[in-house]
């Protein structure tokens, strides 16, 4: 009885909390800028004007792992592309297997439509099956006699999270979809990425965005959970290298790529975005191996698609040559946010006392100076000139 009455404390704070003050620095705040694109005001994928976000973050007990009582290191996040009711106002939508050693359920109508009707969430493994179902539960809620495929994607969090205890609930679900919001998004250990790591660091949820020389806006967001300490890249300098490994290597892992973009693109060209993030996973040194889940899916929100009986749609979409900005951009933001997710993640004790450590900013500052990267003083966050 306690722990559930502290389980549903947990989460009622989580929905109310605001951790954008007490978050760690975020990499340009380090000083670290990556890529040549200008980031949107608040540097995340809600720059792309209607986009939300949303987050359940459930963490409860400590010490040694009991089945179906904790310790409790998970979460979901919901991303939202608009807030219309997106099962009658559709958008084209695209997704990619980098390797599918996981899963994102509904890829298969998404590709085949080119549309997306359902928010997109994120979770831990053994908890897709209550994602799916409370995707279905909220989109019943706004409406009886639908049927929906949802899309939800996971990546596993069982090294910090008693994950076969399945504590995500079809109630977390529906409230992070329901809390989604616009502006500043809440990064490193919270919703699905509360229980992820990154290089052998604590990761977890994170975002970036650029804006392209014709002023349209790309977002991204991460929930990072891959890599190996010795590979892990940062602005081009080898920071694994540099950085003692306390610890045998774990399994590779997953990542998530969600990308939006304001941009009118067909679905062909928004599967081309979800491809170049790989480029930008690869910047930062994980190479999708075997052993890994790494998805990317990707939406335009400058068309909405009505769900009526008209026989056609006029849309003006961008020639293909207009495509190469948007690939750098997607490429940057994703390099960005998987940083991001690290930088901005703290030190987490799980299971079994576990501890996965946070990265150590102070070190990383010392390395990229080492190899002329970093500047030493804090950069910017954000372009409030949404033209770029």
């Amino acid at each position: 009885m306690g722990f559930k009455f502290i389980c549903t404390l947990c989460f009622l704070i989580s929905l109310l909390a605001m951790p954008c003050e007490a978050q760690r620095a975020r990499a340009r705040e380090l000083g670290i800028q990556m890529g040549m694109l200008p980031t949107g005001p608040y540097n995340a994928i809600t720059d792309v004007a209607g986009v939300l976000v949303g987050h359940v973050t459930l963490i409860e007990g400590h010490g040694k792992l009991v089945i179906g009582k904790g310790p409790v290191r998970t979460g979901v996040t919901a991303v939202v592309p608009h807030g219309e009711d997106i099962f009658f106002h559709q958008v084209f939508a695209a997704a990619e297997a980098l390797n599918g050693n996981g899963e994102m359920t509904g890829m298969a109508w998404v590709n085949e439509r080119g549309q997306l009707e359902v928010p997109i969430v994120l979770t831990n493994t053994l908890s897709v099956g209550e994602g799916y179902s409370g995707v279905v539960a909220y989109m019943l809620k706004r409406g009886a006699g639908r049927v929906p495929l949802p899309v939800v994607a996971e990546c596993y969090d069982g090294g910090l999270n008693d994950i076969a205890g399945r504590h995500v609930t079809v109630d977390h679900v529906v409230a992070a979809i329901e809390t989604a919001k616009t502006g500043p998004v809440p990064e490193g250990s919270v919703g699905a990425g509360t229980g992820m790591r990154a290089y052998q660091f604590k990761a977890g949820i994170g975002t970036a965005s650029r804006v392209v020389p014709d002023g349209h806006t790309l977002g991204v967001l991460v929930n990072a959970n891959c890599g190996r300490r010795q590979r892990l890249v940062i602005d081009g300098v080898p920071i694994g290298r540099e950085l003692p490994v306390e610890a045998a290597p774990t399994r590779d892992g997953s990542i998530i790529v969600v990308i939006a973009t304001d941009a009118p693109l067909l679905p062909h060209q928004l599967r081309r975005l979800c491809k170049r993030a790989a480029l930008g996973i690869g910047r930062t040194g994980t190479v999708s191996r075997t052993s890994s889940g790494d998805f990317a899916i990707a939406f335009s929100t400058a068309y909405r698609l009505s769900r009526t009986r008209a026989d056609r749609d006029t849309i003006t979409t961008l020639r293909d040559h207009r495509l190469n900005s948007l690939f750098q951009a997607t490429i940057e933001a994703t390099e960005e946010a998987i940083v991001n997710a690290m930088c901005v993640a703290d030190s987490t004790t799980g299971r079994d006392d576990r501890i996965m450590p946070a990265l150590p900013h102070d070190e990383l500052i010392e390395i990229l100076r080492k190899y002329g990267r970093g500047r030493g003083e804090k950069q910017p966050q954000m372009n409030t000139d949404k033209r770029g």
